[in-house]
């Protein structure tokens, strides 16, 4: 995958090319997909009604500007645009019609462009202020078994049946970020960089405007820089890809040694102050 993160409209600009394995018995007309976003987009969705089970309304009253979404899908093989057909129920599902079956042990390449409108962090990401945690934020098809589809929606109480896969995403951000994600990163430059972001200190807050709020001058105290720098991530054999940016982190950083003698970087992000 390749994403670009736009800070100033909290959105998500990507593309996906998914090489989908059919390792079942059976051949398979369609492939179900996840739009976790869409379970932000109104408050009628299984995640909603959940919370509202639970006594939590925030979201059930929250503002449109609050609220997030994926769309701008094109889901295509070989430049061949596919059939879809949404979910009769859950708006973050839809179905992927396949331009022919796809036989037991065959592949098939499946690409489409999407967009990410990131909600305010209601549940497990999306963003506080500048503060980014991109979590359930792509296309991702979702299990097949011997009981057939598992067609979860994506709900705040509850974990996730997912495929494992081999991932390599691209992230693009301003470039004073720290971004954290889990997955190798291959750019030996920014691992130092992180490095050396120990004990990174908060430059002073400017005195305020008059009838600025508090919180406000908080977020504006890092400034985005002008140019980008894009990051890749490489992991095998995982179940989903996350990751969290943020101007402000310090990163403390180690390893640990595992008994079959395979070395693994660890790395922890926290606020200036929250050592």
């Amino acid at each position: 995958m390749d994403v670009t993160l736009n800070d100033k409209e909290h959105t998500l600009n990507g593309f996906a090319r998914v090489e989908y394995v059919n390792r079942s018995p059976d051949t398979l007309d369609f492939i179900w997909f996840h739009l976790w976003p869409n379970a932000f987009r109104t408050d009628r969705t299984a995640f909603s009604d959940q919370l509202l089970t639970n006594g939590r309304t925030d979201f059930y009253f929250s503002k449109d500007e609050d609220r997030g979404y994926i769309n701008r899908l094109d889901f295509r093989i070989n430049s061949q645009s596919l059939k879809t057909e949404d979910h009769p129920q859950h708006i973050d599902l839809v179905k992927v019609w396949l331009n022919k079956p796809l036989p037991p042990g065959a592949n098939v390449e499946i690409t489409t462009p999407f967009h990410v409108q990131l909600p305010k962090n209601f549940s497990r990401g999306g963003h506080v202020h500048q503060s980014y945690q991109v979590t359930q934020w792509y296309p991702k098809p979702a299990m097949y078994d011997r009981e057939g589809w598992h067609l979860m929606p994506y709900l705040d109480q509850g974990e996730y049946y997912n495929n494992f896969g081999d991932y390599e995403v691209k992230i693009t951000v301003p470039a004073n970020y720290v971004v954290l994600a889990g997955a190798q990163l291959t750019d030996t430059d920014e691992l130092q960089w992180l490095k050396g972001r120990s004990n990174f200190q908060l430059p002073p807050a400017p005195k305020p405007k008059p009838g600025t709020p508090p919180s406000k001058t908080k977020v504006n105290r890092v400034p985005s820089a002008p140019t980008t720098k894009t990051l890749v991530y490489r992991q095998n054999l995982v179940t989903d890809f996350a990751w969290f940016a943020d101007k402000r982190y310090c990163v403390q950083t180690d390893t640990v040694l595992l008994p079959g003698g395979k070395i693994v970087q660890l790395m922890v992000a926290h606020l200036p102050g929250n050592k």
